[in-house]
């Protein structure tokens, strides 16, 4: 990437592995962007879960996101985009729930963009959040999902650890990244 190329980190993980407070703890750290999670606010505005015909657009908000934080991204000026999920994740989330794998390929596609990625572990407490949460046994599924395609993926970080740990291990994991691009 070049100098002035915004480098684009995914924090991704299962539910309820602390995704969005480590990409906010790591955003004030680094002086970074954030891109939220769409689904979260989906959810939140619509009062349920997104259904299966509402996966695609889905992604493609997600996708939307990232975009605008990258061209927010002031030209000349070395930036870090930290995106709070992927589209994979949402890819996932469609095959594991409408077993619907229309999303997959383009989401893998996607993926190759980041930079880095940062694989939340799901070794925190389970903690119901919500219209998303749906329990330890979607948690372990989708665990194991992520497992399968980050293994076909350059520039993945496992993130263990709780608290302070867990923000030191991902902070280390970005510096170590951005200094070697």
């Amino acid at each position: 990437m070049a100098q002035d190329t915004p480098r684009l980190i995914c924090v991704i993980g299962a539910e309820c592995t602390g995704k969005t407070s480590l990409v906010h703890e790591l955003a004030a750290e680094l002086g970074a962007s954030a891109v939220p999670e769409v689904l979260r606010d989906w959810c939140s505005a619509h009062g349920r879960t997104p259904r299966v015909h509402e996966q695609a657009a889905l992604m493609q908000a997600q996708i939307h996101k990232e975009n605008q934080a990258i061209a927010q991204v002031k030209p000349g000026y070395s930036a870090i985009v930290l995106c709070d999920t992927a589209p994979l994740l949402t890819a996932l989330y469609s095959m594991h729930y409408f077993a619907d794998s229309s999303l997959l390929a383009p989401a893998q596609a996607h993926h190759r963009r980041y930079a880095l990625t940062l694989w939340l572990q799901p070794d925190l407490p389970w903690v119901a959040d919500g219209l998303q949460r749906d329990g330890q046994a979607a948690q372990a599924a989708v665990h194991a999902m992520l497992a399968q395609q980050l293994a076909l993926q350059s520039n993945v970080v496992r993130i263990v650890g709780c608290g302070p740990a867990r923000l030191q291990a991902a902070r280390s994991a970005v510096l170590a990244r951005v200094s070697g691009l």
